[in-house]
Parts: structure tokens; C-alpha cells; sequence
């Protein structure tokens, strides 16, 4: 009989994963009806008609904000190691807690870093949002002030 290692289970799972994904999209290729129209190449939008094209211009702060996060975010792929030295307990007997006192000192360097990249990104101001400027309104109604005023009594109690 033959004994498989723990990578050997997960190889055997990730094969087993891809190939049951690439056989369901290959049924459903074969089975699906292929009846392409002008309407079902348009641009979806919420089943309104697109107005325009879908390669819309986006502000550069949704990225520069997309980035900074996923930046801070991996800090948690470097902690979870610490965190799992600390819970060793063996590890800890052994090297008389040195070993815990240096990744700790480690890892507070490790934040201080972090900490000092998101003082620099916040004073440069890359995690404020770009303020559109007030426009001014230039509207006259070609309705009277009278008749607005004769609606509001109507309909409306004013107190004086």
C-alpha cells in the first residue's frame, strides 16, 4: 500500500479542485446555446441602457487608497509567525525566553516601520479624498416668486 505525505493530500486536493472546475466549464461550454445579438453584447448596467463606454476614467485615489490597504493588510502575514512563536511553549523552554524577547523586539520594529509608512502616507495627504469644489448655481427660474409664494400658502401653514 502506498502512503501519501501531507503534501501529497494537498497536491492531490488542488488537482482534484482544478479539475473539477475546468470539467464543469467545459459541460457547460458544450451544452450551452450559443446565440450571440447586439443586445446581449452591450454593456450591462443595472437594466438601464449604457450611456456611455464601460472604460470609464476613474480617480487615482481609489488605487493609491486600494494599495495602502493591501500594504497594511500584509502585516498580518508577517504577525501570524510571531504570534505562533509565542504560543510554542517548547520553544520557549528551551532557549529560556531569549528567543521570545527577540522576536518581540523584532516585531515591534516591524510595526515601528509600519507605523512610521502610514505617518509619511498620511502627511502627504494620500488618504484624503479629493474635495470637489462647490459649484456656483447661475439658475433663474422663469417661474414668478408670486406664484411660489401662492402655492406655499395654499398648501402650507405659515406661521408668522
Amino acid at each position: 500500500m502506498i502512503e501519501i505525505s501531507g503534501f501529497g493530500v494537498a497536491l492531490l486536493f488542488i488537482l482534484g479542485g482544478v479539475g473539477f472546475v475546468m470539467i464543469t466549464l467545459l459541460v457547460g461550454k458544450i451544452l450551452r446555446p450559443v446565440r450571440p445579438n447586439e443586445e446581449k453584447q452591450t454593456t450591462y448596467e443595472s437594466g438601464e441602457d449604457p450611456v456611455k463606454s464601460a472604460w470609464g476614467v476613474f480617480n487615482v485615489r481609489f488605487y493609491v487608497v486600494a494599495l495602502i490597504f493591501l500594504l497594511f493588510e500584509t502585516e498580518l502575514v508577517f504577525l501570524f509567525p510571531w504570534a505562533t512563536v509565542f504560543a510554542d511553549k517548547e520553544l520557549m523552554a528551551e532557549t529560556d525566553g531569549l528567543w521570545g524577547v527577540f522576536s518581540l523586539i523584532e516585531t515591534f520594529i516591524f510595526i515601528g516601520i509600519l507605523l512610521i509608512g502610514l505617518i509619511y502616507v498620511w502627511a502627504n495627504g494620500m488618504l484624503d479624498w479629493a474635495k470637489p469644489k462647490p459649484n456656483s448655481v447661475d439658475f433663474k427660474s422663469k417661474i414668478p416668486a408670486s406664484a411660489y409664494d401662492h402655492i406655499n400658502k395654499t398648501n402650507y401653514q405659515i406661521e408668522k
